[in-house]
């Protein structure tokens, strides 16, 4: 029963549904998406219509909050001055205009089955040796899974990283975009490093990021998809 992990699709549904068909995705595997399902790209609605779709036809997919995720949920705040502004600046209107709302709309006027989707995410999911999150952890917190902030927001953790905590757990993360050589490196030292950052940069079309990757949990193998937004 193989077990796969994706991450930072960013409204790339195209990107995501060739990636799926390419790992041959099956109702007896297990899917963990890692979160960003949202912003920047064309159909963030797309990307969770399909999320929804799997799920509702009896697959398992299993769903991390991410950042920006956070951000459009924050903009329902009355009380959290700013953060629509924050939100549209980093993607927010490839997400409204996705449901054929304003560039400006207030983002409740995004349907409730899609906000509810959002409030129902996780921030961590455990599975076998695996141990997974948005963005990474702070090793410095007494308790890592207690800071739910770097969670979905730290970068530039490694150098911290308590091995004695991990207790030869892997860690598996996005939020960083990096090129596809980082990613495959980081397989290689996986045995020692215990760390692996599953986001290869699909939204963006620069520097080598604009690849969605699959990681398979079970075999240990990644696979690449170029971004089929920007073949279109």
């Amino acid at each position: 029963m193989p077990q796969f992990a994706i991450s930072d699709i960013h409204g790339c549904a195209q990107t995501f549904d060739v990636l799926l068909n390419e790992i041959q995705l099956s109702p007896s595997d297990e899917l963990f998406l890692l979160g960003d399902y949202i912003d920047r790209g064309p159909d963030s609605k797309g990307v969770i219509d399909k999320i929804l779709a799997l799920q509702k036809d009896g697959y398992r997919v299993q769903c991390l909050m991410g950042n920006h995720e956070e951000m459009l949920l924050e903009c329902l705040d009355p009380a959290a001055f700013g953060m629509t502004d924050l939100w549209l600046k980093n993607g927010g209107k490839a997400t409204l205009k996705s449901f054929s709302l304003p560039e400006d709309a207030n983002p409740a006027h995004i349907p409730k089955i899609y906000l509810d989707f959002m409030h129902r995410l996780h921030l961590y999911f455990e599975a076998g040796p695996y141990l997974m999150v948005h963005a990474g952890l702070n090793f410095k917190a007494p308790e890592p899974l207690q800071d739910l902030n770097s969670m979905l927001w730290i970068r530039g953790f490694y150098q911290d990283i308590d091995y004695d905590w991990l207790n030869g757990r892997i860690l598996v993360h996005g939020h960083t975009p990096q090129i596809t050589e980082a990613t495959e490196r980081q397989l290689q030292n996986l045995p020692e490093k215990q760390v692996i950052n599953i986001d290869t940069g699909c939204v963006f079309n620069k520097h080598g990021r604009d690849t969605l990757t699959a990681f398979n949990l079970t075999d240990q193998k990644l696979t690449f998809v170029k971004n089929q937004e920007n073949q279109s």
